[in-house]
């Protein structure tokens, strides 16, 4: 008994302990301290580098923060401070803390049928079918309905006649965001408030984060983004006020949820996972979601790049809001791994400055989506070409500092590229043809 006391004594006090060590910026105001990008070891020319990146890839706002303190902050434009933006499928991260924290009130079990919330009916599948669905099934995008519904429905449709059913709850993975949104409904019934006053009253009020939902999507300030990231870094404590008490479910939260999807928790992408899945594809891709990225981070995703990447391991949150950055982007996009490879360059190395290419500026292919000619600039070794299922589908040595490839020989569907350099490093670039 006294070896457990003193187990959850040193528990608390390493928690205690680490929130301590961040900074919470106050509840009012605008103010929020900063730490200057050379106490981090960052080079100006470096920071100036991914900014000119972020610019010509539609980027609204950019905000990186080390223990709670913003280092990098740009606004790109006539967008400022002060604009107000979507999070797109970014906010279904947020839904998944409110989720947990009506599990804690006592208000829902995330084990119950959706249909004991919702009543009877709320979808088009035979009642047998639609009483296997759990509140966690729409939590882990297990619910077995169908993820591309006929005309006039779609993936979005939160109608009843638009949600068929299509395998049994807990079977298949798919990223369904008609399926997903009745968890805001759910929550919203068992509490009986609705999703804006709930969201005030649990999270926004005690942490100084403005935005608001509208049809179910979250629109606010950069800065609030950054906010909620923070608020998940500590574990859903906000300086000394625990909003997320269930450790248990933050845990399952932010690991992968279900065995298919490896790179997928509760309404969270997982950076670091031997494989993953994307949206609108049963294909499972090997590797890590993103490979630039440390192991540890997870993110809130969301449609034309939105980003909020939380990494545990250095006491970071970073934040991009904008429009398409261009490619794949209904989760990650080829925009994450190149965005990354800037980010983990920032720091001044006298010794290896000259041996780090950009990779940006290395090797380039657009455009992307592509038509009919892929071209490839700054190359000097091997070009494989994957499909979809990871087979290969043309190789060759190039040596120019631009060649064209002739994409019109494929069939439409996502692809790989891989370029394999002189130092045999490997990239690798995700292209999408039409």
């Amino acid at each position: 008994m006294k070896r457990l006391y003193i187990f959850i004594l040193i528990l608390f006090s390493s928690n205690i302990a680490k929130s301590q060590s961040l900074y919470f910026p106050p509840l009012l105001g605008n103010n929020w301290d900063s730490t200057l990008p050379s106490n981090l070891n960052y080079c100006q020319d470096r920071i100036d580098s991914l900014y000119n990146y972020l610019a010509t890839k539609n980027t609204k706002s950019f905000i990186l923060l080390k223990n709670g303190k913003r280092v990098l902050e740009k606004y790109f434009g006539t967008y400022t401070r002060d604009s107000i933006f979507y999070w797109a499928s970014a906010g279904k991260s947020l839904a998944s803390f409110i989720t947990g924290i009506a599990q804690e009130k006592g208000f829902i079990n995330i084990n119950n049928p959706v249909s004991q919330y919702l009543g009877a009916g709320w979808t088009n599948a035979p009642l047998v079918k639609e009483n296997l669905i759990q509140v966690k099934d729409l939590l882990k995008m297990t619910s077995g309905l169908d993820d591309t519904p006929p005309l006039p429905c779609d993936n979005e449709d939160t109608a009843k006649a638009c949600l068929y059913y299509q395998a049994d709850a807990g079977t298949r993975w798919a990223y369904h965001t008609g399926a997903y949104r009745h968890v805001q409904a759910l929550v919203s019934s068992a509490v009986g408030q609705s999703y804006n006053i709930i969201t005030t009253n649990w999270i926004k009020s005690k942490i100084g984060m403005g935005g608001l939902w509208s049809q179910q999507v979250y629109y606010s300030k950069a800065r609030d983004m950054d906010i909620f990231g923070l608020l998940t870094l500590n574990k859903g404590i906000w300086n000394t006020d625990t909003l997320m008490k269930d450790t248990a479910y933050y845990n399952v939260m932010i690991k992968p949820a279900q065995s298919f999807n490896k790179a997928y928790g509760y309404l969270w992408w997982l950076n670091g996972q031997s494989d993953f899945m994307t949206p609108i594809s049963q294909i499972v891709f090997q590797g890590s979601l993103m490979p630039n990225a440390p192991s540890d981070m997870f993110c809130a995703l969301g449609k034309d790049d939105q980003k909020i990447y939380i990494v545990p391991s250095q006491n970071i949150v970073i934040v991009r809001q904008g429009n398409s950055a261009g490619g794949f982007n209904l989760a990650a996009s080829a925009f994450d791994n190149v965005l990354w490879n800037y980010i983990n360059q920032l720091t001044c190395s006298t010794s290896n400055y000259a041996k780090s290419p950009n990779t940006e500026n290395e090797f380039q292919v657009f455009p992307n989506p592509v038509e009919n000619r892929l071209s490839i600039t700054n190359a000097n070794g091997t070009i494989r070409i994957f499909n979809g299922l990871n087979q290969l589908v043309h190789i060759e040595q190039v040596s120019e500092s631009k060649t064209d490839i002739d994409f019109s020989k494929f069939d439409k569907g996502l692809y790989f590229i891989e370029y394999i350099g002189q130092d045999q490093n490997k990239i690798r670039r995700r292209i999408i043809k039409n």
